[in-house]
């Protein structure tokens, strides 16, 4: 991806101008000016190619030329799809990649990795599996082999499937430990109470003895088939991709989803079950059922996800003495879909927030001119951090603020949240949003967009998925193009409807807060009916 400022990366590769007599510098000016037009003109979208196999696996290609090539392959799986018989298996199947195979060991396959010299990983994600790679251009037909290997013919035996679930479980162990990895996850899963984007990431630790061979086999049966695949390649000519896609996947067989209906979604959560002093107050729990009866549920990646919101306390985790702890408080609403063409405000509302640590190095980009740094940070010292989210998924998403302060001070950062949240739409008053930090919210994001995309992995992954979710890739100039296109009314009309409980997806949402306190006993009494608090800022429906 180009970078907006294309004349600083065209300067390095010509050192020596101003220094030679023999062009006149005048000249040279006027053909420089006139590349950088033509260069900043072009879509690296207009590369993109997508071509679909008989079988129905998708071969999406970005040709941007480099040194080096990306490549991955996307499965139309992750915990959202998870009956309860497969709960957590996501999270062990990810840990079984790139290790032996049918046809080399382990060992043999780390020789062959290394002697690559390139970058593997695995990642699952709520509704995607991802295998992604970065190799030289010389090795790419290599490296699609090893893709090709260590998902269709991977070496799963008792003793592998054993060796995950012991990592697994000391994995879980250390998250727990951790509030900003484990309050984000408790956060969905009370927000879509026992559907879909609320099961959970983590493998539940009394799904650990559940889990065997047979169990990821049936796993891989229902998920790894073509129509579910997209095979994308970033630096790598459309031909050579679509030959090295039949090639090593072009026998794979598409296979009809079984219409057995899913397991009904157990009536509590465990992981929320097993949280010592929790108070799950989950907005209608009935409802969330009698949705998804036995009767009604879709063949996997057909049925909607359902936002119940709901209310999940939970005491300080034990950690390091020499650490100190803090009273942890995350609030949100249902945010939209990616498809939505509301999406773009949202994103700039989250930038326009924006929000950090207490300690920042400061500098250029770093959003301290934020709402969240100018009202919140450098007003209340007694604020550890406060950071806005957005969490967007196919036909869904959570918006919100996350934040920590010092214990006993629960209850007045649950007011300086909301109250950050209702200036958001207020339409008059100092509070209201201002043209100027709108202009620099979407200034910001689409330098955060070019700049992220500059990386090869990102660009490829942001081609896997949108093609996977879209069937499709929308270029980074119509984004920015609608980015720029937005007004201060836009955002104002859009954080109305969604802090107002207004967001009307398929699934048909309850409207309701989602919030999630890490807090003692004593100060979780004296925070108080959080419901009632979120009504009296007229926040949620």
């Amino acid at each position: 991806m180009l970078r907006s400022s294309a004349s600083k990366s065209l300067l390095r590769s010509v050192p020596w101008l101003g220094k030679s007599p023999s062009i006149p510098r005048g000249v040279f000016k006027r053909s420089f000016a006139s590349t950088v037009q033509s260069t900043e003109s072009r879509d690296p979208a207009e590369l993109d190619e997508i071509t679909t196999l008989p079988n129905g696996l998708r071969i999406a290609t970005e040709a941007l030329p480099g040194h080096f090539s990306g490549l991955g392959v996307y499965i139309d799986a992750g915990s959202r799809y998870e009956t309860d018989r497969l709960r957590g298996v996501s999270h062990i199947i990810d840990r079984l990649a790139f290790k032996g195979t049918t046809k080399r060991s382990s060992d043999k396959m780390l020789e062959i990795l290394d002697s690559l010299g390139g970058h593997v990983q695995c990642a699952s994600a709520r509704e995607s599996l991802m295998y992604q790679s970065a190799v030289f251009n010389k090795d790419v037909s290599s490296m699609v082999g090893i893709l090709a290997e260590t998902i269709r013919d991977p070496l799963i035996g008792d003793a592998e499937v054993s060796q995950q679930l012991e990592t697994a479980q000391y994995e879980i162990g250390e998250i727990w430990s951790r509030p900003e990895m484990i309050l984000p996850e408790l956060m969905h899963i009370a927000a879509y109470k026992d559907n879909t984007l609320g099961n959970p990431l983590l493998c539940p630790e009394d799904q650990l003895t559940k889990i065997d061979r047979n169990v990821i086999q049936e796993y891989r049966s229902m998920f790894y088939r073509p129509e579910r695949i997209v095979l994308a390649f970033a630096g790598v000519d459309h031909k050579t991709a679509v030959s090295l896609g039949e090639k090593y996947f072009g026998d794979m067989k598409a296979e009809s989803i079984s219409t057995k209906p899913l397991s009904p979604p157990s009536a509590t959560s465990s992981i929320l079950s097993k949280i010592p002093l929790v108070k799950n107050l989950s907005t209608s729990a009935s409802n969330s059922a009698e949705a998804l009866s036995s009767s009604g549920i879709s063949p996997p990646g057909t049925a909607p996800s359902h936002y119940t919101g709901g209310i999940v306390s939970l005491p300080p985790f034990d950690g390091p003495t020499h650490l100190p702890t803090f009273t942890h408080i995350h609030i949100a609403f249902e945010g939209l879909g990616i498809a939505d063409p509301d999406i773009y405000a949202l994103a700039t509302l989250q930038t326009l927030l924006g929000g950090g640590g207490s300690f920042s190095a400061g500098g250029p980009g770093k959003g301290m001119y934020s709402r969240l740094f100018t009202n919140v940070l450098n007003q209340h010292g007694w604020i550890e951090s406060c950071v806005a989210f957005n969490h967007g998924y196919s036909d869904s998403g959570l918006f919100g603020i996350a934040a920590s302060c010092r214990p006993g001070a629960g209850h007045a950062l649950v007011d300086v949240i909301l109250r950050e949240f209702a200036s958001t739409f207020t339409t008059s008053g100092f509070s209201g949003l201002k043209k100027a930090e709108v202009d620099r919210a979407k200034k910001q994001l689409k330098s955060s967009l070019l700049m992220n995309l500059e990386s090869r992995m990102v660009e490829l992954e942001d081609l896997g998925r949108q093609v996977q979710v879209h069937g499709k890739k929308v270029g980074v100039l119509e984004m920015c193009r609608k980015i720029e296109a937005l007004e201060v009314a836009d955002l104002r009309r859009v954080a109305e409807r969604v802090l107002s409980g207004k967001v009307n997806n398929k699934g048909n949402g309850t409207g309701k807060p989602t919030i999630v306190v890490q807090a003692s006993a004593d100060e979780i009494s004296k925070i108080g009916d959080l419901g009632a608090t979120v009504k009296r800022y007229k926040l949620g429906r």
